[in-house]
């Protein structure tokens, strides 16, 4: 009864609809005696799983997205195809004078540790099908493949790349370039006992890309150490608490001042966290 009042309470705050949370939905996994070589069993029948989580802040690949939000998200899926729809809805900063909500739709196909998906972000500050080159606005539309070893070896690496929307920068001749800003991420996650886990992630840029303000080339944009906590309320119900640290190492090394303190304006500094405390049904 207490996930599905907190769950309902928070899908009737959010009827507006990231980084796709399905895989916060539940904590890791146990393959008991099996090898990773056998780890990945079909899918079988139809799977569901739903999330919310109060955080303090809204990180995404190292940037600083917004404060104080609530967000959530639901997944359906079939012998391995899924859809997935997330939202926020928070606060831009902690002075409350300005609110963005966001919705995102995954579809794709998860399978022999292989995720390949699309993922549509939508911000609210342009049409829904609007798919034009902007500069700093827009729709985004990437298409993300993710691979882990397996859950007895779970390493992973994600490759993004945007398409549409959202990445352009002028040229010369003041015209929009598309950037194709493609971002790439290397991360562990490692259980812990009493149901916690600690999860390291190291994210980069491979060209000049919207991730460094389209200047320079490869750069490393960000690196993520997280520690959650998980109780089991029910088989299909649990509870979590987590916080993050984000640090970005290119905005570390272009400009001294974000390593400095910016209470009124966080999206200036380079080392960011967050908490955050939610629940989830599997």
């Amino acid at each position: 009864m207490l996930c599905i009042g907190a769950l309902s309470f928070v899908f009737n705050a959010g009827a507006y609809a990231q980084e796709p949370s399905s895989a916060e939905a539940a904590p890791p996994a146990s393959t008991g005696g099996r090898s990773w070589l056998d780890d990945y069993s079909a899918p079988v029948g139809f799977t569901y799983g739903a999330h919310a989580t109060l955080n303090t802040a809204y990180l995404w690949r190292g940037f600083y997205a917004g404060g104080l939000n609530v967000q959530g998200g639901a997944n359906v899926g079939y012998g391995g195809l899924y859809l997935d729809m997330w939202w926020n809805l928070g606060a831009t900063d902690w002075s409350f004078k300005t609110f963005q909500p966001e919705v995102d739709f995954s579809l794709g196909f998860n399978r022999w540790g292989l995720n390949i998906f699309a993922l549509y972000i939508h911000n609210f500050d342009c049409g829904f099908f609007d798919f034009a080159n902007y500069i700093d606005k827009g729709n985004r539309l990437e298409l993300n493949a993710r691979y882990t070893v397996s859950s007895k070896i779970p390493l992973s690496f994600l490759w993004a790349t945007r398409i549409s929307a959202a990445d352009g920068y002028l040229d010369a001749s003041g015209d929009i370039i598309r950037a194709y800003s493609s971002y790439m991420e290397l991360s562990y996650t490692q259980a812990l006992p009493y149901d916690m886990s600690l999860y390291g992630a190291v994210g980069m840029t491979p060209w000049k890309s919207g991730y460094t303000g389209y200047q320079g080339s490869f750069a490393v944009v960000n690196i993520d150490i997280r520690l959650r906590k998980d109780w089991s309320v029910s088989e299909h119900c649990g509870l979590k608490l987590l916080g993050q640290l984000t640090i970005q190492p290119y905005m570390l090394s272009q400009d001294r001042h974000t390593a400095e303190w910016h209470p009124k304006n966080p999206g200036a500094q380079a080392i960011n966290a967050n908490i955050g405390f939610g629940v989830y049904l599997k």
